[in-house]
Protein backbone atom coordinates (compact mmCIF):
# COMPACT_ATOMS: atom_id res chain seq x y z
CA UNK A 1 0.00 0.00 0.00
CA UNK A 2 1.12 3.55 -0.73
CA UNK A 3 0.56 6.59 1.46
CA UNK A 4 -1.22 9.39 -0.37
CA UNK A 5 0.50 12.79 -0.32
CA UNK A 6 -2.37 15.17 0.40
CA UNK A 7 -4.59 13.13 2.72
CA UNK A 8 -3.97 10.53 5.40
CA UNK A 9 -5.02 7.46 3.45
CA UNK A 10 -3.16 4.45 2.12
CA UNK A 11 -4.25 2.93 -1.16
CA UNK A 12 -2.96 1.22 -4.29
CA UNK A 13 -3.47 1.30 -8.02
CA UNK A 14 -6.48 -0.79 -9.00
CA UNK A 15 -4.24 -3.02 -11.10
CA UNK A 16 -2.61 -4.24 -7.89
CA UNK A 17 -5.53 -3.76 -5.53
CA UNK A 18 -7.56 -6.43 -7.33
CA UNK A 19 -4.83 -8.73 -8.58
CA UNK A 20 -5.86 -11.37 -6.03
CA UNK A 21 -9.33 -11.88 -7.48
CA UNK A 22 -9.67 -15.34 -8.97
CA UNK A 23 -9.88 -16.35 -12.60
CA UNK A 24 -12.49 -18.65 -14.03
CA UNK A 25 -11.56 -22.32 -13.48
CA UNK A 26 -10.80 -24.29 -16.60
CA UNK A 27 -13.81 -26.59 -16.26
CA UNK A 28 -16.19 -23.60 -16.58
CA UNK A 29 -14.74 -22.15 -19.76
CA UNK A 30 -16.51 -24.29 -22.36
CA UNK A 31 -20.04 -24.50 -20.97
CA UNK A 32 -22.89 -24.52 -23.47
CA UNK A 33 -25.62 -21.92 -23.15
CA UNK A 34 -28.18 -24.53 -22.16
CA UNK A 35 -25.89 -26.14 -19.59
CA UNK A 36 -24.94 -22.91 -17.85
CA UNK A 37 -28.56 -21.64 -17.88
CA UNK A 38 -29.77 -24.81 -16.19
CA UNK A 39 -26.93 -24.68 -13.66
CA UNK A 40 -27.54 -20.99 -12.87
CA UNK A 41 -31.24 -21.60 -12.32
CA UNK A 42 -30.53 -24.67 -10.18
CA UNK A 43 -28.13 -22.67 -8.00
CA UNK A 44 -30.59 -19.82 -7.63
CA UNK A 45 -33.27 -22.28 -6.52
CA UNK A 46 -30.87 -23.58 -3.86
CA UNK A 47 -29.77 -20.14 -2.68
CA UNK A 48 -33.22 -18.57 -2.64
CA UNK A 49 -33.50 -15.12 -1.07
CA UNK A 50 -29.93 -15.24 0.25
CA UNK A 51 -28.63 -13.84 -3.05
CA UNK A 52 -29.59 -10.89 -5.24
CA UNK A 53 -28.20 -10.47 -8.76
CA UNK A 54 -27.62 -6.98 -10.12
CA UNK A 55 -27.28 -6.61 -13.89
CA UNK A 56 -26.00 -3.37 -15.34
CA UNK A 57 -27.78 -1.98 -18.40
CA UNK A 58 -24.71 -2.75 -20.52
CA UNK A 59 -24.59 -6.45 -19.70
CA UNK A 60 -25.42 -9.04 -22.33
CA UNK A 61 -28.83 -10.63 -22.54
CA UNK A 62 -27.69 -13.90 -20.90
CA UNK A 63 -26.84 -11.91 -17.76
CA UNK A 64 -29.80 -9.54 -17.51
CA UNK A 65 -32.24 -12.43 -17.93
CA UNK A 66 -31.02 -13.81 -14.59
CA UNK A 67 -30.83 -10.43 -12.83
CA UNK A 68 -33.24 -9.41 -10.08
CA UNK A 69 -32.61 -5.77 -10.97
CA UNK A 70 -31.35 -4.16 -14.19
CA UNK A 71 -30.24 -0.53 -14.19
CA UNK A 72 -27.35 1.90 -13.85
CA UNK A 73 -24.61 1.64 -11.26
CA UNK A 74 -25.92 3.78 -8.41
CA UNK A 75 -29.51 2.63 -8.85
CA UNK A 76 -28.38 -0.99 -8.57
CA UNK A 77 -26.35 -0.32 -5.43
CA UNK A 78 -29.40 1.29 -3.85
CA UNK A 79 -31.51 -1.76 -4.77
CA UNK A 80 -28.93 -4.01 -3.13
CA UNK A 81 -29.00 -1.92 0.04
CA UNK A 82 -32.79 -2.26 0.20
CA UNK A 83 -32.63 -6.02 -0.28
CA UNK A 84 -32.32 -8.49 2.58
CA UNK A 85 -29.97 -10.74 0.63
CA UNK A 86 -26.80 -11.95 2.31
CA UNK A 87 -24.95 -12.00 -1.01
CA UNK A 88 -24.96 -9.27 -3.67
CA UNK A 89 -23.67 -10.44 -7.06
CA UNK A 90 -22.85 -7.33 -9.05
CA UNK A 91 -22.68 -8.10 -12.76
CA UNK A 92 -20.92 -4.89 -13.69
CA UNK A 93 -17.40 -3.53 -13.22
CA UNK A 94 -15.14 -3.06 -10.22
CA UNK A 95 -16.08 0.48 -9.19
CA UNK A 96 -19.76 -0.52 -9.22
CA UNK A 97 -19.13 -3.43 -6.86
CA UNK A 98 -17.19 -1.04 -4.62
CA UNK A 99 -20.13 1.37 -4.56
CA UNK A 100 -22.43 -1.49 -3.61
CA UNK A 101 -20.11 -2.45 -0.75
CA UNK A 102 -20.09 1.17 0.46
CA UNK A 103 -23.88 1.47 0.41
CA UNK A 104 -24.95 -1.98 1.65
CA UNK A 105 -25.00 -3.18 5.24
CA UNK A 106 -21.93 -4.71 6.84
CA UNK A 107 -23.59 -8.13 6.96
CA UNK A 108 -24.03 -8.16 3.16
CA UNK A 109 -21.22 -9.55 1.00
CA UNK A 110 -20.60 -8.11 -2.46
CA UNK A 111 -19.20 -10.40 -5.16
CA UNK A 112 -17.85 -9.36 -8.56
CA UNK A 113 -18.00 -12.48 -10.76
CA UNK A 114 -15.06 -11.57 -13.02
CA UNK A 115 -11.68 -10.22 -11.98
CA UNK A 116 -11.21 -8.67 -15.43
CA UNK A 117 -14.23 -6.35 -15.25
CA UNK A 118 -12.43 -3.05 -14.74
CA UNK A 119 -13.74 0.22 -16.25
CA UNK A 120 -11.11 1.95 -18.43
CA UNK A 121 -12.51 5.40 -17.64
CA UNK A 122 -12.24 4.83 -13.89
CA UNK A 123 -8.65 3.75 -14.50
CA UNK A 124 -7.91 7.10 -16.18
CA UNK A 125 -8.16 8.83 -12.79
CA UNK A 126 -6.59 6.59 -10.19
CA UNK A 127 -6.58 8.18 -6.71
CA UNK A 128 -2.79 8.02 -6.42
CA UNK A 129 -2.45 9.80 -9.75
CA UNK A 130 -4.95 12.51 -8.81
CA UNK A 131 -3.34 12.89 -5.39
CA UNK A 132 0.06 13.38 -7.04
CA UNK A 133 -1.39 16.02 -9.40
CA UNK A 134 -3.30 17.86 -6.67
CA UNK A 135 -0.29 19.91 -5.60
CA UNK A 136 0.38 21.01 -9.18
CA UNK A 137 -3.25 22.00 -9.66
CA UNK A 138 -3.31 24.00 -6.44
CA UNK A 139 -0.03 25.69 -7.39
CA UNK A 140 -1.54 26.72 -10.72
CA UNK A 141 -4.26 28.64 -8.80
CA UNK A 142 -2.65 29.39 -5.42
CA UNK A 143 -5.37 31.78 -4.24
CA UNK A 144 -8.33 29.59 -5.18
CA UNK A 145 -10.35 27.13 -3.14
CA UNK A 146 -10.64 24.12 -5.46
CA UNK A 147 -13.45 21.60 -4.85
CA UNK A 148 -12.92 18.14 -6.38
CA UNK A 149 -15.99 16.36 -7.78
CA UNK A 150 -15.79 12.81 -9.02
CA UNK A 151 -18.28 11.04 -11.23
CA UNK A 152 -19.81 7.89 -9.79
CA UNK A 153 -17.73 6.03 -12.39
CA UNK A 154 -14.60 6.11 -10.25
CA UNK A 155 -12.89 3.99 -7.63
CA UNK A 156 -13.75 4.22 -3.94
CA UNK A 157 -10.39 5.70 -3.00
CA UNK A 158 -10.94 8.62 -5.40
CA UNK A 159 -14.36 9.19 -3.85
CA UNK A 160 -12.60 9.19 -0.46
CA UNK A 161 -10.00 11.67 -1.74
CA UNK A 162 -12.73 14.04 -2.92
CA UNK A 163 -14.52 13.82 0.42
CA UNK A 164 -11.36 14.62 2.37
CA UNK A 165 -10.67 17.62 0.12
CA UNK A 166 -14.17 18.99 0.67
CA UNK A 167 -15.75 17.57 -2.48
CA UNK A 168 -18.43 15.09 -3.42
CA UNK A 169 -19.65 12.48 -5.90
CA UNK A 170 -22.13 13.04 -8.73
CA UNK A 171 -24.08 10.99 -11.24
CA UNK A 172 -24.77 11.94 -14.84
CA UNK A 173 -28.27 12.97 -13.77
CA UNK A 174 -27.34 15.31 -10.92
CA UNK A 175 -23.93 16.63 -12.04
CA UNK A 176 -25.34 20.12 -12.60
CA UNK A 177 -26.65 20.31 -9.04
CA UNK A 178 -23.37 19.09 -7.57
CA UNK A 179 -21.46 21.64 -9.69
CA UNK A 180 -23.67 24.43 -8.33
CA UNK A 181 -23.12 23.18 -4.79
CA UNK A 182 -19.35 23.07 -5.30
CA UNK A 183 -19.16 26.60 -6.71
CA UNK A 184 -21.12 27.88 -3.71
CA UNK A 185 -18.49 26.30 -1.46
CA UNK A 186 -15.36 27.16 -3.43
CA UNK A 187 -13.91 29.05 -6.36
CA UNK A 188 -13.22 26.25 -8.82
CA UNK A 189 -14.15 22.65 -9.56
CA UNK A 190 -11.77 19.85 -10.45
CA UNK A 191 -14.01 17.33 -12.21
CA UNK A 192 -12.95 13.69 -12.55
CA UNK A 193 -12.64 11.55 -14.60
CA UNK A 194 -14.97 12.22 -17.57
CA UNK A 195 -14.16 15.45 -19.41
CA UNK A 196 -17.15 15.13 -21.74
CA UNK A 197 -19.70 14.92 -18.93
CA UNK A 198 -17.89 17.83 -17.28
CA UNK A 199 -17.97 19.95 -20.42
CA UNK A 200 -21.63 19.17 -21.09
CA UNK A 201 -22.49 20.09 -17.51
CA UNK A 202 -20.57 23.37 -17.82
CA UNK A 203 -22.62 24.23 -20.91
CA UNK A 204 -25.83 23.39 -19.09
CA UNK A 205 -24.87 25.92 -16.40
CA UNK A 206 -23.70 28.59 -18.85
CA UNK A 207 -20.08 28.20 -17.74
CA UNK A 208 -18.65 26.92 -21.02
CA UNK A 209 -16.22 29.86 -21.32
CA UNK A 210 -14.65 29.05 -17.96
CA UNK A 211 -13.35 25.55 -18.68
CA UNK A 212 -9.89 24.07 -19.18
CA UNK A 213 -8.67 20.47 -19.51
CA UNK A 214 -5.92 19.16 -17.26
CA UNK A 215 -3.68 16.62 -18.96
CA UNK A 216 -2.16 14.50 -16.17
CA UNK A 217 0.56 13.29 -18.53
CA UNK A 218 1.65 16.83 -19.39
CA UNK A 219 0.49 19.06 -16.51
CA UNK A 220 2.51 22.11 -17.56
CA UNK A 221 0.54 22.30 -20.79
CA UNK A 222 -2.59 23.67 -19.09
CA UNK A 223 -1.23 25.15 -15.85
CA UNK A 224 -1.23 28.74 -17.09
CA UNK A 225 -4.99 28.63 -17.79
CA UNK A 226 -6.15 27.18 -14.47
CA UNK A 227 -6.18 30.47 -12.55
CA UNK A 228 -8.67 32.05 -14.98
CA UNK A 229 -11.35 29.33 -15.17
CA UNK A 230 -14.20 27.95 -13.05
CA UNK A 231 -13.96 24.29 -14.05
CA UNK A 232 -10.89 22.09 -14.52
CA UNK A 233 -11.63 18.90 -16.44
CA UNK A 234 -9.43 15.87 -15.91
CA UNK A 235 -8.53 14.36 -19.29
CA UNK A 236 -10.52 11.12 -19.07
CA UNK A 237 -13.40 9.72 -21.11
CA UNK A 238 -15.60 6.72 -21.83
CA UNK A 239 -14.20 4.80 -24.79
CA UNK A 240 -17.68 3.73 -25.88
CA UNK A 241 -19.37 7.13 -25.78
CA UNK A 242 -16.45 9.06 -27.18
CA UNK A 243 -16.77 7.00 -30.36
CA UNK A 244 -20.01 8.74 -31.40
CA UNK A 245 -19.66 11.60 -33.88
CA UNK A 246 -21.88 14.18 -35.55
CA UNK A 247 -21.43 12.19 -38.76
CA UNK A 248 -23.27 9.33 -37.06
CA UNK A 249 -26.12 11.69 -36.18
CA UNK A 250 -26.27 13.05 -39.73
CA UNK A 251 -26.24 9.55 -41.21
CA UNK A 252 -29.02 8.25 -38.99
CA UNK A 253 -31.17 11.28 -39.83
CA UNK A 254 -30.59 10.55 -43.54
CA UNK A 255 -31.43 6.87 -43.10
CA UNK A 256 -34.44 7.50 -40.84
CA UNK A 257 -35.88 10.97 -41.65
CA UNK A 258 -38.43 10.80 -38.82
CA UNK A 259 -35.98 9.52 -36.22
CA UNK A 260 -35.20 11.31 -33.01
CA UNK A 261 -31.82 10.94 -31.32
CA UNK A 262 -31.14 10.30 -27.64
CA UNK A 263 -27.56 10.18 -26.33
CA UNK A 264 -25.67 9.86 -23.07
CA UNK A 265 -23.94 12.98 -21.63
CA UNK A 266 -20.62 11.11 -21.73
CA UNK A 267 -20.69 11.79 -25.49
CA UNK A 268 -18.67 14.59 -27.09
CA UNK A 269 -20.12 18.09 -26.85
CA UNK A 270 -20.94 18.35 -30.55
CA UNK A 271 -22.87 15.05 -30.43
CA UNK A 272 -24.87 16.23 -27.45
CA UNK A 273 -25.70 19.46 -29.29
CA UNK A 274 -26.94 17.42 -32.28
CA UNK A 275 -29.25 15.19 -30.23
CA UNK A 276 -32.92 15.66 -29.40
CA UNK A 277 -32.66 14.23 -25.88
CA UNK A 278 -29.63 13.87 -23.60
CA UNK A 279 -29.57 11.87 -20.40
CA UNK A 280 -28.39 8.98 -18.26
CA UNK A 281 -29.10 5.35 -19.07
CA UNK A 282 -32.23 5.69 -16.93
CA UNK A 283 -33.34 8.66 -19.02
CA UNK A 284 -32.59 6.78 -22.23
CA UNK A 285 -34.68 3.84 -21.03
CA UNK A 286 -37.55 6.11 -20.01
CA UNK A 287 -37.42 7.97 -23.33
CA UNK A 288 -37.82 4.80 -25.35
CA UNK A 289 -40.39 3.33 -22.96
CA UNK A 290 -42.53 6.46 -23.38
CA UNK A 291 -42.27 6.44 -27.19
CA UNK A 292 -45.47 6.26 -29.19
CA UNK A 293 -45.98 3.13 -31.31
CA UNK A 294 -44.07 3.44 -34.57
CA UNK A 295 -41.70 6.15 -33.35
CA UNK A 296 -38.04 5.74 -34.30
CA UNK A 297 -35.33 6.45 -31.76
CA UNK A 298 -31.62 6.34 -32.55
CA UNK A 299 -29.77 5.62 -29.32
CA UNK A 300 -26.23 6.77 -28.61
CA UNK A 301 -24.97 4.51 -25.86
CA UNK A 302 -23.48 1.04 -25.34
CA UNK A 303 -24.81 -1.44 -27.88
CA UNK A 304 -26.16 -4.04 -25.46
CA UNK A 305 -28.54 -1.51 -23.93
CA UNK A 306 -29.71 -0.62 -27.45
CA UNK A 307 -30.41 -4.30 -28.09
CA UNK A 308 -32.29 -4.58 -24.77
CA UNK A 309 -34.43 -1.58 -25.72
CA UNK A 310 -35.19 -3.13 -29.11
CA UNK A 311 -36.34 -6.29 -27.35
CA UNK A 312 -38.19 -4.63 -24.46
CA UNK A 313 -40.11 -2.15 -26.65
CA UNK A 314 -41.01 -3.80 -29.97
CA UNK A 315 -43.78 -1.25 -30.55
CA UNK A 316 -41.10 1.39 -31.20
CA UNK A 317 -38.27 1.31 -33.69
CA UNK A 318 -34.96 1.44 -31.83
CA UNK A 319 -31.74 1.71 -33.84
CA UNK A 320 -28.10 2.12 -32.80
CA UNK A 321 -26.83 5.62 -33.50
CA UNK A 322 -23.64 4.47 -35.15
CA UNK A 323 -24.99 1.37 -36.91
CA UNK A 324 -22.54 -1.47 -37.34
CA UNK A 325 -19.74 0.69 -35.91
CA UNK A 326 -21.29 0.74 -32.42
CA UNK A 327 -19.19 -0.73 -29.64
CA UNK A 328 -19.89 -2.81 -26.60
CA UNK A 329 -18.20 -2.10 -23.28
CA UNK A 330 -15.39 -4.61 -23.28
CA UNK A 331 -14.90 -4.33 -19.52
CA UNK A 332 -18.57 -5.03 -18.86
CA UNK A 333 -18.49 -8.09 -21.10
CA UNK A 334 -15.82 -9.73 -18.95
CA UNK A 335 -18.64 -10.77 -16.64
CA UNK A 336 -20.02 -13.53 -18.79
CA UNK A 337 -22.56 -16.23 -17.84
CA UNK A 338 -19.81 -18.76 -17.21
CA UNK A 339 -18.46 -16.57 -14.39
CA UNK A 340 -21.97 -16.18 -13.01
CA UNK A 341 -22.42 -19.97 -13.06
CA UNK A 342 -19.15 -20.46 -11.18
CA UNK A 343 -19.64 -17.97 -8.35
CA UNK A 344 -23.21 -19.17 -7.77
CA UNK A 345 -22.18 -22.83 -7.59
CA UNK A 346 -19.37 -21.87 -5.22
CA UNK A 347 -21.89 -20.13 -2.94
CA UNK A 348 -24.03 -23.27 -2.97
CA UNK A 349 -20.91 -25.15 -1.84
CA UNK A 350 -20.32 -22.59 0.92
CA UNK A 351 -17.39 -20.79 -0.72
CA UNK A 352 -17.23 -17.04 -1.48
CA UNK A 353 -15.27 -16.04 -4.56
CA UNK A 354 -14.14 -12.58 -5.72
CA UNK A 355 -15.45 -10.66 -2.73
CA UNK A 356 -15.13 -6.87 -3.05
CA UNK A 357 -14.50 -5.18 0.28
CA UNK A 358 -13.60 -1.49 0.57
CA UNK A 359 -11.25 -0.78 3.53
CA UNK A 360 -13.06 0.83 6.50
CA UNK A 361 -11.41 4.28 6.44
CA UNK A 362 -11.80 4.49 2.66
CA UNK A 363 -15.43 3.41 2.96
CA UNK A 364 -16.15 6.03 5.63
CA UNK A 365 -14.80 8.87 3.47
CA UNK A 366 -16.45 7.58 0.28
CA UNK A 367 -19.75 7.42 2.17
CA UNK A 368 -19.28 11.07 3.13
CA UNK A 369 -18.80 12.01 -0.53
CA UNK A 370 -21.96 10.11 -1.47
CA UNK A 371 -23.96 11.63 1.39
CA UNK A 372 -23.01 15.13 0.28
CA UNK A 373 -24.50 14.32 -3.11
CA UNK A 374 -27.65 12.82 -1.60
CA UNK A 375 -28.25 15.86 0.58
CA UNK A 376 -28.66 18.13 -2.46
Amino acid sequence: MTQMESINLETELSLFKYDSLEQLPEEYRELSQQDRTERIERSLDRLGDSVVILGHNYQRREIVEHADFVGDSYQLSAEAANADAEYVLFCGVTFMAESADIITDDDQTVILPSMEASCPMAGMAEALQVDSAWGDIESAAPDADIVPITYMNSYADLKAFCAEQGGAVCTSSNAHRVFEWALERGDKILFLPDKHLGENTAHRLGLEDGVVEWNPWNPGEDANDVADVDIILWDGYCQVHERFTTEHVEQVRDDYPDARVVVHPECRREVVESADVVGSTATIRETVADADPGETWAVGTEIHLVHHLQRWHPEASVVPLCGDACMDCNAMQQTDPNYLTWVLEELVAGRERNVIEVPPEEKELATLALNRMLEL
